[in-house]
């Protein structure tokens, strides 16, 4: 079992990683400033991104949901592993041998944890990638050159074939020194009546990778008549695969659909690979399952479509009836996404690859170039239901697509498509099919009702509660509050900059008390003079404070924009500091004052030094005034 991993590797490993080329795997990231890009929140879904990351600095923070911290923290809540394994999984990005403490480099990783699952993933595709070559393969390789996919094609998409003994990949992993365990817990082995044997048997393989480019599963077709097992089988769930949120061909796809903000949806293995290699390269598949939410989201974060028409998803399904059922399933979740929906149906039925086959990959493109909203298909795919030349048919048809037009949440949209239906009808009274669709949507929104007020959970009586009450987080926009936070902003993101004079500043300046917990944890880590800066100051004041209701807003403020440019921060952070050094100082004059008032300038010896200090720290308060303009002119 391996030792502690030291902190010392911890934050080398830290150090050579770069948070933003991590994330970007997960989310498209676009630049607000020189240490600051931004975009769609994977924690929650949103349509304006509030997902800030910080390179130099190393932290994340989302200002809708509140999640943040380091590149650790994104690889455990997004992969849902322990620190360990996300520790592991960066020293294996970057080369980095960790020196466990209790064994040295030598200490094997815990077994069955996400790291070895990983590793006997890519182990197996190198197998399986290495069989296709052998002449047991041919029926595989023939599979793919008849359907016009050589060598280069297979190579690319990492092609791999399962071999007919009953336990040959089981047993070549077993001999590379991985167990049965690992195998199982992969998806790749099961236990047969004697003894272990492989889940694949006889079948062309792809195999699945997750965003970051890791093997997490493969998929496999059927070869030969006498398999019973289905047409196509995938891996199992696993602690790795969960086939809602993985898309086959992503990570082929991924930088383009991002640059693009446009995705292409197909439904098999080989139809990604004929769009990909017409250039369609935004085409994406779902593995044994239908595509879902959980797909959708993963795409808009990718697109960052938080503008309803910045977005397109293009999905193409075969023209036979199961695909049109698939198109208006696909319909009633349309509306889930902030972009605009599009179908494409390759002509006679076929699908991209047959069409790639037998009209060439210009036919591909000019498929996805043909492109129809998905409104106008499911309007059009009900109409063909009906016999438009008879009054009845007419009647029937608008009895039955005015419902679906009137689901059009966009009301300038369904307007336009409650118009264009009564062309396609043939209706002549379009103001009778505006007013129709108008009334139906009406229905709908009472039928839906107002938004139910969510129940909250009993309150615990005080007699009963163990624990004293989380600190209160302060308001980002309390303008009393606005020079602390933004002091508190520069000591964390510029401690350079605010150095000796924000470690002058009295715990006295602070009086939010969330603030004043931040500060002391500064203080006790010696403030800016510590020496330290970036990832490594902002988690070590994480680490510092003792209230952990408090732990997140450090990120937080380690993240968040200051309120002017990059090349103003300097002058704007001494303009911070020297408004909070003047309200302190503002209170010591005021007590001196009261002070005086209680003094008499004849009977006490002391009240013209008194005195004399009221003078100076008036003089100085005027000082801190002149310098608390914020780079704009305006006095903060």
């Amino acid at each position: 079992m391996a030792g502690r991993i030291p902190d010392r590797d911890i934050t080398a490993i830290r150090e050579q990683v770069r948070i933003e080329d991590v994330i970007g795997d997960y989310v498209a990231l676009k630049r607000a400033g020189a240490d600051r890009l931004t975009g769609l929140c994977p924690f929650h879904d949103e349509k304006t991104p509030s997902f800030h990351v910080r390179p130099n600095h190393g932290h994340f923070h989302c200002f809708g949901c509140g999640e943040g911290g380091d590149v650790y923290s994104f690889l455990q809540k997004q992969e849902h592993i322990s620190f360990v394994e996300a520790v592991e999984q960066m020293a294996d990005k970057v080369g980095y041998r960790i020196n466990y403490e209790g064994g040295g480099t030598s200490v094997q990783r815990d077994r069955g944890t996400r790291a070895r699952l990983v590793a006997a993933n890519a182990a197996a595709q190198k197998f399986y990638a290495e069989q296709l070559r052998t002449p047991d393969a041919q029926t595989a390789r023939d599979y793919l050159t008849e359907r016009d996919f050589d060598g280069q094609a297979a190579l690319q998409f990492g092609c791999g074939y399962a071999p007919a003994g009953w336990d040959t990949m089981t047993k070549a992993l077993l001999s590379q020194g991985f167990e049965f365990k690992e195998l199982e817990a992969a998806g790749l082995s099961k236990m047969g009546r004697q003894g272990p044997i492989d889940r694949f048997h006889r079948r062309l393989l792809w195999p699945i990778k997750n965003l970051g480019g890791d093997i997490i599963g493969f998929g496999a077709r059927k070869l030969y008549d006498d398999d019973n097992m289905g047409k196509y089988m995938n891996t199992p769930e696993t602690m790795l695969y969960k086939k809602s949120q993985v898309l086959f061909g992503l990570d082929h796809a991924k930088k383009n659909i991002a640059k693009g903000h446009q995705v292409v949806i197909v439904e098999g293995y080989t139809d990604v690979m004929a769009m990909h290699l017409s250039g369609v390269t935004t085409a994406v598949a779902s593995c044994g399952t239908a595509f879902g939410d959980d797909h959708l989201a993963l795409i808009r974060r990718l697109m960052m479509d938080d503008s309803y028409y910045r977005g397109e998803v293009i999905y193409t399904f075969d023209g036979d009836a199961a695909g049109q059922a698939a198109a208006m399933k696909a319909f009633e979740g349309e509306q889930a996404i902030a972009g605009q929906t599009f179908v494409a149906i390759a002509p006679d039925g076929m699908d991209p690859c047959e069409l790639r086959q037998q009209q060439g990959e210009a036919a591909v493109r000019d498929l996805v170039a043909r492109r129809i909203p998905m409104f106008e298909f499911a309007v059009k795919t009900l109409l063909k239901n009906h016999d438009l030349d008879t009054a009845e048919g007419r009647v029937h048809a608008l009895r039955e697509t005015v419902p679906v037009v009137a689901r059009i949440k966009d009301v300038a949209l369904r307007d336009e498509y409650a118009r264009q239906l009564a062309g396609w009808v043939g209706w002549e009274d379009v103001s009778q099919v505006l007013r129709r669709v108008r009334e139906e949507s009406k229905k709908n929104s009472r039928r839906r009702g107002p938004a139910t007020r969510r129940l909250e959970p009993p309150r615990t009586r005080p007699e009963a509660e163990s624990t004293p009450p989380p600190t209160a987080k302060p308001l980002p926009g309390d303008p009393r509050l606005w020079p602390q936070r933004e002091a508190l902003k520069a000591a964390l993101q510029y401690p350079a900059i605010a150095g000796t004079v924000f470690d002058s500043l009295p715990l006295e300046c602070f009086t939010e008390p969330a603030y004043t917990t931040i500060r002391a944890a500064m203080r006790s880590l010696g403030d800016t003079a510590s020496g330290l800066g970036g990832a490594q100051w902002v988690d070590a004041v994480h680490n510092a404070v003792d209230d952990q209701s408090i732990a997140p807003l450090v990120t937080e403020l380690a993240v968040e924009p200051m309120r002017v440019d990059d090349d103003a921060v300097p002058r704007y952070v001494g303009s911070v500091l020297a408004r909070l050094q003047e309200v302190w100082v503002g209170q010591q004059i005021a007590d001196i004052k009261s002070r005086l008032r209680r003094m008499s300038p004849t009977d006490d010896a002391d009240y013209n030094g008194v005195f004399g200090d009221l003078v100076a720290l008036e003089a100085y308060r005027r000082s801190l005034l002149e310098q608390a303009v914020d780079p704009t002119g305006d006095p903060v």
